[in-house]
C-alpha cells in the first residue's frame, strides 16, 4: 500500500490545476493588446464621410489631426504640425508640418496633400455632410454648396512644402481646436484617386489591403459584424511611443452581451452599461464602473417636412409633454441631466438662452390648437431609434407620456445602426431618437447643428432669422457680441422646437483597472497612443479603475 502513494501522488498532480481559465483580457494584458466594445459595425472608416461615433473611436487610431486635443484640458495640442501662428487680425493661420512625417505606406506627408484633403472634403460629390465643420475657412462654404466652382478661391494653400496656410472668412479663435475634429483628418491621394475616393463616397480605399493613413496604427483587419483590428504604424513620427501592439474594436450594438463579454473576460472595456445593472456596479464593484461627464446631448428630432411635424404647434406640444427629469432619474438613470435646450450650460463659458419646460397643461393646449384635441384626428406616429437596450427603454417612456399627456398613439421602430443612418439621411422618418458629441468644446458647434445647409439637420428644419444669427455669430471675434447672438438663436429654437431634447449625456462604462493612460474627459477622446496594459489587474470593484 505505501508503495502505491508515489503513483497516486503523480496522478493527483498530473490533474488539471482549478484555475481560472485565462481570458482574451489575460492574453491581452500580457501582449498588449487591447479589446474594446465599440457599439456598432463601421458604416465606413473614410474620416471625412464619417457621421457617428463608434467609426471615431477607431479613426482616431488610424488617423491624426493637425492638432490633437490634450486629454486633460481638451486645449488643441502639436500634432501633425508641430506649431502654428495667427496674423494680428486673426484672419491668416500657418501651420508648420512635422519633419519627416509619413504615411503608413512610407510616403512623405507634405502641405499639398494637406491641401489635396481639405478640397476633397469640399467637393459637392464626394457628399460629407460634416463638411461644414470647414466653413471657417474662406470660400469653403460657397465651393461645398456649388455657389462657386472655383476652387482655388478656397483659402487653403501650401505655402511651402511643410507650411499649411488658413485664410479664415473671418477671425475664428477656436480654429485649432476645430482641426481636431476627425472629419478633417488627412487622406492619401493617391490611394483615394485609385479607387475612385477621390470624387465620391464608399469606396474599397478603406479596406485593410488598401488603407493608408497617417496615425499611430494602421488598418491590419475589418471582419464585418466580428472585429476591427489595428496595429502600430511603423511610419508614424511618433512609433516609440506606442506600447500597444494591438487594439480590437468589437462592434456590440447590445449593452447586455456586451457586459456578459466583459465579465467573462472578453473585453478590457464596454462602449455602454446597462441601465438595470448600475445600480450592482455601483454597490458591489464601483472600480469598475466609470461615470463622467459627455458633452453631448441625447433628443428626439422632427421631420419638419412631413405632416403633422410641419407645424410647430405639434412639435413644441410634444416637447413640453416629456416629463426629462422622469426619464433621467427612472429610466437613464447615468447621472445625466435633464435638456431643456440643445447646448448644455457652460460650454465655452456660455450660458443658453431661452429654453423648454415640462408643461403638459399647455402641450395639451397646442395641441388642441393645432387641430388635434386630446390626439383626436393625429395620424399615427412612428418613432425611430437604432437597435439597442439603452435607447428602447427612455423611447417607451416617451411613448407612454406622449400617450398619458396628448392621447398620441406613437409606435417604435428600431433598426440596425446602418440601416438606421440611411433613413435619417433619406428622411424617411417621423420622429428619430439621434444624439449629438461635440467634437468642439465651444457653443457654436451645437447651434450650428441646425442651420438649414448643416450636414445632420434630417428633419430639414430652416428659419431664416436662425441662419442669419449664426452667419453673423461666425462673423464675430468677441465671444460676449458671438454669445448674445446665438442667445437670441436659441429662443428661436425654443419657440419653433424642431428638435426635443431629453437629456445631457453622461459617459457610462466599464473599463479594467490593467488599462493605463485612459483620461476620461467630457469629449471621450481617447489618446490611444498613449494607453497601454498593466498586469491582470484587479478583478474586484473595491479597487479604483485606472484614470
Amino acid at each position: 500500500m505505501l508503495r502505491a502513494l508515489p503513483l497516486l501522488l503523480a496522478a493527483v498532480l498530473a490533474l488539471p490545476a482549478c484555475t481560472r481559465r485565462e481570458t482574451a483580457v489575460d492574453r491581452g494584458n500580457r501582449s498588449q493588446i487591447l479589446h474594446l466594445g465599440n457599439a456598432a459595425e463601421p458604416s465606413d472608416l473614410d474620416p471625412q464621410t464619417n457621421l457617428g461615433v463608434p467609426e471615431g473611436k477607431i479613426l482616431y487610431a488610424l488617423f491624426e489631426g493637425l492638432t490633437s486635443y490634450d486629454p486633460v484640458t481638451l486645449e488643441p495640442r502639436p500634432a501633425g504640425a508641430t506649431r502654428w501662428e495667427t496674423s494680428p487680425d486673426g484672419i491668416t493661420w500657418r501651420f508648420f508640418l512635422r519633419p519627416g512625417a509619413k504615411w503608413s505606406n512610407g510616403d512623405p506627408i507634405t502641405a499639398e496633400d494637406w491641401v489635396w484633403s481639405f478640397r476633397r472634403l469640399l467637393t459637392p460629390s464626394v457628399a460629407a455632410q460634416f463638411a461644414h465643420n470647414a466653413y471657417p475657412i474662406a470660400g469653403a462654404e460657397e465651393y461645398h454648396l456649388g455657389r462657386s466652382k472655383d476652387i482655388n478661391s478656397v483659402g487653403v494653400r501650401a505655402a511651402d512644402a511643410m507650411t499649411l496656410e488658413f485664410t479664415l472668412r473671418a477671425p475664428t479663435s477656436y480654429w485649432a481646436s476645430a482641426l481636431c475634429g476627425f472629419n478633417l483628418l488627412p487622406v492619401h491621394r493617391r490611394t483615394l484617386e485609385k479607387f475612385g475616393g477621390d470624387t465620391r463616397p464608399n469606396t474599397p480605399w478603406t479596406r485593410p489591403e488598401n488603407m493608408v493613413c497617417n496615425g499611430p496604427f494602421r488598418l491590419r483587419e475589418w471582419r464585418v459584424n466580428d472585429v476591427v483590428v489595428v496595429e502600430p504604424n511603423p511610419h508614424y513620427w511618433d512609433a516609440a511611443r506606442v506600447r500597444l501592439r494591438e487594439i480590437h474594436f468589437y462592434p456590440v450594438d447590445n449593452e447586455e452581451t456586451e457586459e456578459r463579454m466583459f465579465r467573462a473576460g472578453q473585453l478590457h472595456a464596454t462602449f455602454n452599461v446597462p441601465v438595470l445593472k448600475f445600480d450592482k456596479y455601483r454597490a458591489e464593484e464601483p472600480g469598475l464602473l466609470r461615470l463622467t461627464p459627455y458633452l453631448g446631448t441625447y433628443y428626439f428630432m422632427f421631420n419638419a417636412r412631413r405632416a403633422p411635424f410641419d407645424n410647430p404647434l405639434v412639435r413644441r406640444a410634444l416637447a413640453l409633454a416629456l416629463d426629462r427629469k422622469s426619464i433621467v432619474e427612472n429610466v437613464a438613470r447615468g447621472g445625466q441631466a435633464p435638456a431643456f435646450g440643445f447646448t448644455p450650460p457652460g460650454v465655452g463659458g456660455y450660458e443658453p438662452g431661452e429654453g423648454l419646460r415640462y408643461d403638459p397643461e399647455e402641450a395639451r393646449r397646442l395641441l388642441a390648437e393645432a387641430g388635434f384635441p386630446g390626439g383626436k384626428g393625429a395620424p399615427s406616429i412612428e418613432l425611430l431609434f437604432n437597435t439597442s437596450e439603452q435607447h428602447r427603454p427612455i423611447c417607451e417612456a416617451a411613448q407612454a407620456m406622449w400617450k398619458r399627456e396628448l392621447g398620441l398613439d406613437v409606435r417604435l421602430n428600431n433598426q440596425e445602426w446602418k440601416v438606421y443612418l440611411t433613413s435619417m439621411k433619406q428622411g424617411d422618418f417621423m420622429i428619430t431618437r439621434a444624439g449629438w458629441i461635440a467634437f468642439l468644446p465651444d457653443p457654436h458647434e451645437f447651434a450650428q447643428t441646425f442651420k438649414l445647409d448643416a450636414g445632420n439637420n434630417y428633419g430639414r428644419w430652416s428659419d431664416p432669422e436662425y441662419d442669419r444669427l449664426l452667419h453673423e455669430s461666425e462673423r464675430t471675434a468677441d465671444n460676449a457680441a458671438r454669445f448674445a447672438l446665438l442667445r437670441q438663436a436659441d429662443a428661436i429654437f425654443a419657440r419653433s422646437a424642431p428638435v426635443c431634447p431629453v437629456m445631457f449625456y453622461t459617459r457610462t462604462l466599464l473599463l479594467r483597472p490593467s488599462v493605463k493612460g485612459w483620461l476620461g474627459n467630457p469629449l471621450d477622446f481617447r489618446p490611444y497612443k498613449e494607453m497601454w496594459l498593466e498586469g491582470d489587474g484587479p478583478t474586484s470593484g473595491k479597487q479604483t479603475a485606472a484614470r
